[in-house]
C-alpha cells in the first residue's frame, strides 16, 4: 500500500503530464507543508522562475497570527503582485496534487482577486 506522500506524488506526476507553463501563460505552482505555503511561477519552456512567494518571506513578516488560511491569502496577492511586477497576467494553475480544498484553494482565490487570471 502506497504511503500518502506516494499517492500525492502520482497524483502530481499525473496532472504534470498535462500541464505546462509557457512564456505566455507560466505554470503557478504551490506547495503547503504543516506550517508553511509556498508558490512560485515558473516558465517550462525555459525553466526559469518568475515570480515566488511564501509564508516565510520578508514582505509578510510579522503578519502571521496563527491562521494558516489567512497566511495563504496574503502568500496569494503577493504572488500576484509579484507577477504583474514581471508582466505575467494570466497563468496556469498546479495544485502540486493536494486537493482544491482549503489553503490551496486560499492562495487560487486571493491571486484571482489580486488581477491573476487562471
Amino acid at each position: 500500500m502506497a504511503t500518502k506522500i506516494e499517492q500525492r506524488l502520482k497524483r502530481k506526476n499525473r496532472i504534470r503530464k498535462k500541464l505546462s507553463g509557457t512564456t505566455e501563460r507560466p505554470r503557478l505552482t504551490v506547495y503547503k507543508s504543516l506550517k508553511h505555503i509556498y508558490a512560485q511561477v515558473v516558465d517550462d519552456s525555459t525553466g526559469r522562475t518568475l515570480a515566488f512567494a511564501s509564508s516565510l518571506s520578508k514582505d509578510l513578516k510579522g503578519q502571521d497570527e496563527g491562521d494558516k488560511k489567512a497566511d495563504a491569502k496574503r502568500v496569494g496577492t503577493l504572488i500576484a503582485q509579484k507577477c504583474k511586477a514581471a508582466n505575467v497576467e494570466a497563468v496556469v494553475f498546479d495544485r502540486n496534487g493536494f486537493p482544491y480544498h482549503g489553503r490551496i484553494a486560499a492562495v487560487a482565490d486571493a491571486a484571482r482577486e489580486a488581477g491573476l487570471k487562471f
